[in-house]
């Protein structure tokens, strides 16, 4: 058996009763239930809603419910892409390597050693003094005082050693196994991290996917009404140049036309804004996807049931809850941590090694030497280090005992919050479908008056006025009808998936 293992071995075996005697300090982590929960999340049905919330488990790639191909294609692109991502998987790496160098506090520290030493010592030093009174060898072999000191002690010589040394702290008390405890939970907590953002992104490319259809539609619809207004200032024209009219109808046809005009460049700039959201989402530079995302598309509409599942789902879905709770579990082991400090520290110590003044010799059992043995440390007095430490660590335990209650309580907010706008919306667009109709109508007939003579060209420009608010007003709900339905998966934390493994990240992109 080599010196090492023999040293690693005896600390084994000196340390076992010590570990089969050993506690943890410090309280265990319970999971904390929340104080309140309601008992389901559909809302009552309502007149004039077409799509209706139901008590089913949400799908993971809830975006695939809008029936949108491109933006299905989209979200399977962020994983790799998005660089808020990225830097959450590096942190979740760190994480872990953290966990790694708690661990490592578990097991047994051994350093190899190896040296060579020329020495001389000092004619002058202590081994003068030493050597000043002793015999020397005088020329008939007898030594007496004053005689000439030992020289051989003087000259120079190597010195050639190798060896080893190795030490464990026995975890008596459970200091580093509670170190382990709140490592571990902390990498949950840059897991749960990860997936938040995951969640987050994936909101925000399907909110600004769906605003960009929106603003598109809206282009559209402006782009019709200025047809409608170029048609009105001919009618007015035609009419002006048969003394039917005068020139103020002119004029204000005109000014209606150039008015409307007005907002497309607006409008543009909105979908050119969008476009470069969706691209900085995925990673890509500016216009990367103007040709995948510039032809105009119809609004994804929503679908006629959406899945929210159930509140207790809640608790384990959302990320942010669930970093919460890792958070406070991490709290908690700190805790066991600072009342460890309080008890001795048992390290169990040792070497070993090969000492020779000839390098050939080295190897010889006679070169040997080793030491071995227990040690015990004590506090006695930090000046109130360690107490206010455990006062410390006491508070930030509260503290996230109540950020957990706080999260939970939001996200019950946010999810009722997203429901009643889900619902709310989808019955004022069934209102501005019904005024669009009605203004259409009324447009067709004040034109039809005008151009009979029996109304005024004002009345026109009022409904045409009125038809381009109520078409742009439909648009813009239609729009916030899906970024409702975004934002009520977003509450309910869907956008993850908990058996997908989390790859390690790539290099950057340059």
């Amino acid at each position: 058996m080599t010196p090492a293992r023999f040293a690693v071995r005896s600390l084994a075996w000196a340390a076992a009763p010590w570990l089969l005697a050993g506690c943890t300090m410090g309280p265990n982590f319970q999971r904390p239930a929340p104080w309140w929960s309601p008992a389901r999340f559909t809302a009552p049905a309502a007149p004039a809603v077409a799509s209706q919330t139901v008590a089913t488990p949400i799908d993971p790639h809830w975006w695939t419910l809008l029936g949108d191909p491109l933006l299905t294609s989209l979200e399977g692109r962020l994983d790799a892409g998005n660089l808020d991502l990225r830097v959450a998987t590096l942190r979740l790496a760190e994480a872990r390597a953290q966990l790694g160098v708690s661990r490592a506090a578990l097991y047994p520290g051994v350093n190899g050693n190896a040296s060579y030493l020329r020495q001389e010592a000092s004619r002058k030093g202590v081994l003068a003094l030493a050597t000043a009174g002793t015999p020397g060898t005088g020329a008939n072999g007898t030594g007496g005082r004053g005689a000439t000191p030992n020289t051989s002690l003087f000259k120079p010589y190597d010195l050639y050693q190798a060896g080893f040394d190795a030490s464990w702290e026995v975890d008596l008390w459970g200091r580093v196994a509670r170190s382990v405890e709140s490592a571990r939970a902390q990498v949950s907590a840059s897991a749960d991290s990860r997936r938040d953002t995951m969640v987050t992104a994936s909101a925000e490319l399907a909110r600004d996917y769906v605003d960009l259809r929106g603003a598109q539609r809206k282009l559209d619809i402006t782009r019709q009404n200025l047809d409608i207004a170029k048609q009105n200032l001919q009618l007015t024209q035609a009419r002006a140049a048969g003394g039917i009219t005068t020139d103020l109808d002119v004029a204000n046809a005109a000014a209606e036309m150039q008015t409307v005009a007005a907002q497309i460049p607006l409008l543009e700039a909105r979908a050119a804004s969008l476009m470069n959201a969706i691209a900085f989402l995925l990673g890509a530079p500016p216009h990367a996807l103007e040709g995948e995302l510039a032809t105009a598309r119809a609004v994804p509409p929503v679908p006629p049931l959406v899945p929210v599942g159930v509140p207790s789902d809640l608790l384990r879905r959302r990320p942010d809850i669930r970093r919460a709770e890792a958070q406070l579990h991490a709290a908690t082991a700190d805790i066991g941590v600072a009342v460890a400090d309080f008890y001795p520290r048992f390290v169990l110590a040792g070497s070993g090694s090969l000492q020779s003044v000839q390098f050939h010799s080295l190897g010889d059992w006679a070169a040997t030497a080793f030491s071995f043995g227990p040690s015990v440390s004590l506090p006695i007095f930090e000046g109130g280090r360690l107490t206010r430490t455990l006062e410390l660590r006491k508070a930030q335990q509260q503290e996230a005992a109540i950020t957990y209650q706080r999260t939970v309580l939001a996200a019950l907010h946010e999810v009722d919050d997203a429901l009643t706008a889900y619902r709310t919306e989808q019955q004022r667009r069934a209102r501005l479908e019904a005024a669009v109709v009605q203004n259409r109508r009324a447009l067709a007939l004040a034109r039809d008056r005008y151009a009979q003579g029996v109304a005024d060209f004002l009345q026109v420009l009022t409904v045409q006025r009125a038809l381009l608010a109520a078409e742009q007003d439909l648009a813009d709900s239609t729009t916030a009808v899906s970024t409702d339905l975004v934002a009520l998966y977003k509450a309910l934390g869907g956008g993850w998936n908990e058996a997908a493994p989390v790859a390690a990240p790539g290099p950057a992109k340059a």
